[in-house]
């Protein structure tokens, strides 16, 4: 049984993990509901719930095998839990959310692209 899965950080496309979607097949590229809050621990983002953000994704069809294997990688269930997730255009897939951690304002991503908040930050700190 396959399933879709929206990715949203390091998972994506052109991202440093992107290869372990490996034999996962591209749906479509995703925002969420207008309810989320996309938050940068640094090497990764996690996704919240809560907030008034429209967090940028991917959708993949994955295997069984497949989620299990990225559950693991996720630390579901200490690090992140898989749940499902409202999309924009009122879909709804699972995605990896952070549940119960708090945040200082300064590390949220307020628009709620990893990959465009990365390449910005790679910026600041070269012009630092």
């Amino acid at each position: 049984m396959n399933r879709h899965v929206m990715v949203y950080g390091t998972l994506l496309r052109g991202e440093p993990n992107h290869t372990r979607m490996g034999g996962a097949r591209f749906v479509r590229d995703v925002r969420t509901k207008a309810s989320f809050t996309l938050v940068d621990l640094g090497p990764f983002p996690a996704l919240r719930e809560g907030g008034c953000t429209s967090v940028v994704g991917e959708v993949y069809d994955v295997t069984t095998e497949h989620l299990a294997a990225l559950d693991r990688f996720e630390g579901v269930p200490h690090l992140y839990e898989r749940v499902p997730v409202q999309l924009a255009d009122g879909g709804v897939v699972n995605a990896y959310v952070q549940r119960g951690a708090s945040h200082r304002t300064r590390d949220v991503i307020a628009s709620g692209d990893w990959r465009a908040h990365r390449k910005e930050r790679s910026r600041a700190r070269e012009t630092a």
